[in-house]
């Protein structure tokens, strides 16, 4: 097309991709304007060849005319374009073939049909090849609703969130570890270099706290209610479990369910098989507050130590107390240090918290966010991610006081 796509060029290009958002169709864009344009009158032909690049797949014309179809604001004054010819050498094709069309190999004879016929005789819809490129299918499936899937978007779904990369924001720990530009003087790292120097302290040691990630910890719902999005986000929880170190995944309908173990299985179907095969409670009643009480008694010491991070999914369709879903949300809340609420229903336009059981529970919510897309599932992983220099939230909620003194 005319840009000068060195060698040198491309390396550099290629080396740029560690420092831009692969996600991100505008950064690939801006970082090759940056790289592979020498003036600005090649930015028309670099924006048309980009487009061109991304979009479903190329006629036949357009492959043999790429010059055609460039926006008059790139010639300008110049010349047209010529036609670039079918046939560079034709004399040589045409003593390649008898007076019938069939093409001579090698003194073979093989009847082939010419791809100018092929085109004619085939249908429409087969003459245009509907490829979408990987930023293509991805951004049709960014804001879909996972409930409209189709059965080969549910196939592409699950090879997205399979390469979905996760990073859990950190925490500083109470220990210490030695660091170069550390804020803390480390005496006994310096008593132990001074040895080399005759016990002369020529060089000062330092240190500052270590930082690990923070533990995470998915409660989801697997009633009937939410049989629609529970497929899909269970394979979120899969992806999750395999990004990250700490995370502990469990499920809920009338009774809580841990399948960490059964998540760990690399197979995403395995691992599917054998949670469907421990919880047996799919696609039922709900009780949310019962659960959050198993959690709370049984595993809440063992999982929410460090900082840990919660995240609950579901719908908030509930059929057990409100009284006790109050009082276990209030006490998860307490215990975690970060309670993320995340219901699919809120994608919807015309939703609202309106059900008793969402609104108990929304006192004790720090965030509280949809989970119906892959969009919604993006902006998940950067709150997560940006809560390593985020503080603890205020809490909404107010206790009850406590009682006077007795005199």
């Amino acid at each position: 097309m005319g840009l000068d796509v060195n060698p040198t060029r491309t390396i550099d290009l290629l080396r740029s991709l560690q420092f831009i958002n692969l996600k991100n169709k505008q950064d690939f864009y801006e970082a090759g304007k940056a790289i592979m344009l020498r003036h600005n009158d090649e930015q028309p032909i670099y924006d048309y060849v980009f487009q061109m690049f991304w979009r479903k797949w190329p006629t036949k014309e357009e492959l043999e005319n790429p010059l055609n179809d460039l926006p008059p604001e790139y010639w300008g004054d110049k010349k047209e374009p010529k036609q670039l010819p079918k046939n560079p050498n034709p004399e040589r094709e045409d003593a390649n073939k008898n007076k019938e069309g069939q093409e001579i190999d090698q003194g073979k004879m093989s009847r082939k049909v010419s791809e100018d016929e092929a085109d004619e005789n085939a249908p429409e819809d087969e003459q245009l090849l509907d490829r979408e490129q990987t930023y293509s299918a991805s951004e049709i499936l960014q804001s879909k609703d996972f409930q409209d899937f189709s059965q080969e978007e549910l196939q592409e779904a699950k090879r997205l969130l399979s390469e979905l990369r996760w990073n859990l924001s950190l925490r500083v720990c109470r220990r210490y570890a030695p660091s170069r530009n550390g804020n803390r003087f480390d005496g006994r790292r310096t008593v132990r270099k001074a040895l080399r120097f005759g016990g002369v302290p020529l060089e000062l040691a330092r240190k500052e706290r270590k930082q690990k990630p923070r533990q995470l910890v998915l409660i989801c719902d697997v009633s009937g209610s939410m049989d629609l999005y529970s497929r899909l986000l269970l394979q979120f929880m899969h992806s999750l479990e395999n990004g990250l170190r700490y995370v502990e995944t469990f499920v809920f309908g009338t009774r809580l369910t841990r399948i960490t173990h059964e998540l760990r299985n690399k197979n995403v179907d395995e691992a599917l098989l054998n949670v469907s095969k421990v919880v047996k409670d799919w696609a039922g009643g709900t009780k949310i507050g019962e659960s959050l009480e198993t959690f709370n008694v049984h595993w809440a010491r063992r999982v929410l130590g460090h900082g840990a991070i919660v995240i609950i999914i579901s719908d908030g369709w509930d059929r057990g107390g409100v009284d006790i879903l109050r009082r276990e949300m209030a006490r998860l809340q307490r215990l975690s240090y970060r309670l993320i609420w995340l219901n699919p229903l809120l994608g919807l336009p015309d939703y609202q918290p309106l059900t008793v059981g969402i609104q108990a529970a929304l006192d004790y919510v720090d965030d509280f966010l949809p989970a119906h897309n892959f969009k919604s599932m993006r902006e998940l992983g950067m709150l997560l991610e940006s809560l390593s220099t985020a503080q603890r939230p205020e809490r909404k909620q107010h206790f009850a006081k406590p009682l006077p003194a007795k005199r």
